[in-house]
């Protein structure tokens, strides 16, 4: 319960400029990104230079007297001394969260014999709004007879998916020969800078009857897709229905994701947030839905969610408002609001229905890489025809302070369709967001 109320509190923040309140930034909330590349996300994830990880925290079941397991933190690196008083209640509440996201699934467990390793990810983000990934490996240590998993989470400021799990690689296999060599490992990351996109930074690693190892960690070329994989949503989803599910998120109405692996519901609803970029979804995000907090369906604010298919009855139980309720284990929608084929614009729509079939073709696109890149474009084209002339419509002051005119920006688009969707969508907390980091954007220049 304290922990529930935990995230309830961290959820309010000032809303749009009318001051209204809204619930957002519960857990699991991309950074706001006003300007810059597709993409892009804000320099506090992705500065080089800065330590690659606060935490790794091994999170461990322990059986109660009712005989269920509860999770808990077992070992924690590096060990935080001398903390201010605010600054070690911070700690606590993180340190208490990270457990309910490591094993979302419940305390119904039982020692088994195999098991076969996953790998997810959440976000929690404070009341400051300063957020935290938690990068985690779900596996089974070795051993013999039956034993529990366990979850090695790495929590961290920066957002490179896919360098931190191949740190979870090196984890686990040193946690296959003995916790003690996973200590100098982590020390030996902890104390190497991030690297800048397109770098490649060498870990030096001692491992017994293997000597000294290096360890190369290269940040991708284009770092602004590094945080997402859309060839997982485009594996789960056909194109239609991705285009169903992003026009709900457009609008920023409720959405729900179905799925049992951990690893399918946090890939593929980073990846329904990413197709929003240059917005950012700013309302209640948790790819993974702790078992304790599935009454978050139950908010009537914006949501975006995931929740394992095995709490399927006990969501649609719930008094909850018109929401989209997606499977991705059976690729289908199981509730919809109705509208959804009637939201973009159809000329738009067929456009980026086309591409996403294309790309969606793997005889034409190879890489992963290829796919971020290409499908990102569809979805930044379709903003930047609906919207891409926000800027002459800013009225500057002598001081450098813009005020966006709204009316003469809707006005300014010749089709009636495109129109109808941008008179919805400039409604909606992320243009908003948007719009005011844009009005404080320019430089104020001499003379002007």
């Amino acid at each position: 319960a304290s922990i529930g109320s935990f995230f309830r509190r961290s959820l309010r923040r000032s809303g749009r400029r009318e001051g209204k309140e809204e619930e957002i930034k519960k857990e699991n909330n991309p950074s706001r990104v006003p300007q810059g590349k597709p993409g892009e996300r804000s320099s506090v994830l992705y500065s080089a230079g800065q330590f690659f990880f606060e935490y790794l925290v091994v999170v461990s079941l322990r059986k109660m007297t009712d005989g269920h397991y509860e999770p808990k933190i077992t070992y924690q690196f590096p060990k935080r001394e001398n903390l201010l008083k605010g600054q070690k209640e911070e700690e606590e509440r993180l340190l208490n969260a990270i457990p309910l996201f490591c094993f979302p699934d419940g305390n119904s467990w039982a020692p088994v014999t195999e098991f076969t390793s996953e790998t997810f990810s959440f976000v929690l983000t404070n009341v400051d709004g300063s957020r935290k990934i938690g990068y985690c490996r779900r596996l089974l240590p070795s051993g013999r007879g039956v034993r529990l998993p366990e979850v090695f989470c790495i929590i961290s400021c920066l957002g490179c998916f896919g360098l931190f799990s191949k740190i979870l690689d090196e984890v686990e296999k040193r946690r296959q020969i003995s916790m003690a060599v996973i200590y100098p490992f982590m020390q030996g990351l902890r104390e190497s800078p991030f690297p800048a996109p397109g770098k490649t930074v060498t870990i030096k690693s001692f491992i017994p009857e293997s000597g000294t190892e290096l360890i190369e960690l290269t940040r991708p070329v284009d770092a602004h897709l590094e945080h997402v994989e859309f060839q997982a949503l485009l594996q789960q989803l056909s194109p239609h229905l991705i285009l169903h599910i992003f026009a709900s998120a457009v609008l920023e109405r409720r959405l729900i994701f179905l799925a049992e692996e951990l690893s399918v519901l946090s890939q593929c609803i980073h990846a329904v947030a990413a197709l929003l970029y240059p917005f950012t979804w700013a309302h209640t995000y948790i790819p993974v839905v702790p078992e304790c907090l599935l009454d978050t369906v139950c908010c009537p604010t914006p949501f975006m969610v995931g929740i394992q298919m095995r709490h399927l009855e006990r969501v649609l139980d719930q008094p909850m408002e018109e929401a989209l309720i997606v499977d991705l284990c059976e690729g289908k929608i199981l509730r919809a609001v109705g509208d959804e084929e009637e939201i973009l614009p159809i000329k738009l729509q067929n456009e980026m229905l086309t591409s996403l079939n294309r790309h969606n073709n793997n005889n034409n696109v190879h890489t992963s890489e290829q796919v971020n890149a290409l499908v990102s474009e569809a979805f930044v084209q379709f903003f930047v025809r609906m919207v891409g002339h926000y800027s002459s419509h800013i009225k500057w002051s002598k001081n450098g302070s813009g005020t966006f005119q709204e009316r003469a920006f809707c006005k300014a688009i010749s089709s009636k369709t495109n129109r109808k969707f941008v008179k919805k969508f400039v409604k909606t907390n992320m243009f908003s967001l948007f719009i005011e980091e844009a009005e404080k954007s320019r430089i104020p220049q001499e003379g002007k």
